[in-house]
Formats: C-alpha cells, structure tokens, sequence
C-alpha cells in the first residue's frame, strides 16, 4: 500500500563525466510503496540516475536520502550496509555461472547477513516458488533462457528483504517472447506494495503499474505525472514528441 513517507528523496543531483553533464539538477520524490517508472530516450540519463540512488554511480554534487540518510555523506562502510535495503536488477543478469541457481540465492544472505545455511535455504527456495522457477534451484544459469535467469536475478535480489527494488531497463536484453514472464513477477511485487524505482522502455508496463512515470530526456526530468495523463497528454514538448513516436510506432 503506498504511503506518504519518503523512502528516497533526491535534490539537485547533478553527475558530470568530464565536461558533459549527464545529470542536471535533478529532484524527485519516491514514497513508501510507490511504483516509479523512468522512461525517455536512450542517452537520457536514466540508467545513470537509478545507479546514483545506490551510489553505484557517485554524484557530482546534490544530496541522495535514503529513508533520510544522505548517501553522499556516508562512508564506505556505513554505505555497504545501507545498500543492503535497497535491491538491483540490471539488464544482464550477473549470476554467477559456477554456482547452481539456489546457490546464487543463498550466497549473499548466509555471507552479508550470516544466516544459517538451513534459514537461507528455506528462504531460497520460497523465493524460487514466488518467480516459479522452484523446479530449477540445482541447475546452473547456463541452461535458464535469459527470461528464467532475469527472475532469479529478481529472486536474489530479494532474498537480502531490500526496502526498495531498483530495476535498469531489466527486459531490454531479452527475446521478446521473455519479456512477458519477468513483467509479471514485477506486476506481482507491485501488487505486493514494494517500493519500487523502473527505468523501462516497456510503455505497457509503465502504463499498467507504475503510480508515478517520470520522464527523462538530455539529462533532466522534464515531465512527472500519473501514467494515463503523461501518455494521453503530456505537457512537455519533449514528452510530446517521445510518446508520439511510441504510439505511432
């Protein structure tokens, strides 16, 4: 259920690499139990924001909090530990391909929060249930198709029990006959009422379950609004022209 507590709020973050400005003044605010979809075209800065919200990618200047700690400020440390809430799911998968699926679950749980073997287990393979995958747990990622690796990735994610999921573009590298089993277990978390931040270009998506679309273009967010007024009549010229091109495509 979404509420209006903050879980992450982000104020004139702006990243430069060199002397290009990937980011400029950006704001925004993402609410307990918010689905935020960031959408726009390619180059925009989408990919690069959603990493600064874990600091993956540091900011140039600004301020992140997370649940009103400034991320900027923490040290490495106290960083890891809050990183440890907050889920990512990146466009390839990153299993590692020595270790069987249950493996991959189990591996950050039992390392980071030192549970047991049998709690992590339990709780793997829970997990594995929830993306329908429960018959896959000792194979390797090598016999999964890309769509079957994408939830295990989902899966891995949660079972560190994140706060808040973080999704780059997570369908992008996936035949389109994939696309469909991973937007569903995303739909089910939505409907669960994790706090998600979508970086999509999977405008049905965005449509269907996001409470808020932002949309990014030459690295501002130029347009926010609930998704059937941003895709039935956004403001921005910019925006204009995007989702023009999409529904005409």
């Amino acid at each position: 259920m979404q509420s209006s507590k903050p879980i992450i709020e982000v104020k004139n973050l702006e990243k430069k690499y060199d002397s290009a400005d990937v980011l400029k003044d950006i704001n925004g605010v993402v609410n307990q139990g918010q689905v935020i979809c960031v959408i726009g075209p390619s180059g925009a800065g989408k990919s690069t924001f959603l990493r600064c919200l874990n600091l993956l990618e540091k900011p140039t200047s600004g301020t992140v909090l997370f649940e009103g700690t400034d991320l900027v400020s923490l040290k490495t440390n106290e960083l890891t530990t809050l990183r440890e809430r907050m889920g990512m799911v990146f466009q390839s998968f990153n299993l590692f391909p020595n270790m069987t699926v249950i493996e991959n679950l189990k591996l950050a749980p039992v390392r980071v929060k030192h549970m047991s073997d049998a709690d992590a287990t339990k709780k793997a393979t829970e997990l594995l249930e929830r993306v329908g995958l429960a018959e896959k747990a000792d194979v390797y990622p090598s016999s999964l198709s890309g769509g079957q690796q994408q939830r295990v990735a989902i899966a891995r994610a949660l079972a560190m029990d994140p706060e808040v999921m973080l999704f780059d573009e997570p369908t992008s590298a996936l035949d389109p006959e994939m696309v469909g089993e991973v937007l569903a277990v995303m739909k089910e978390l939505a409907d669960e009422g994790m706090t998600m931040v979508v970086v999509t270009h999977e405008m049905g998506f965005a449509r269907e379950v996001a409470d808020e679309v932002w949309f990014m273009a030459d690295g501002y967010i130029l347009e926010k609004n609930e998704p059937n007024e941003l895709f039935n009549n956004p403001q921005n010229d910019r925006a204009k022209d995007f989702i023009g091109k999409i529904i005409n495509a």
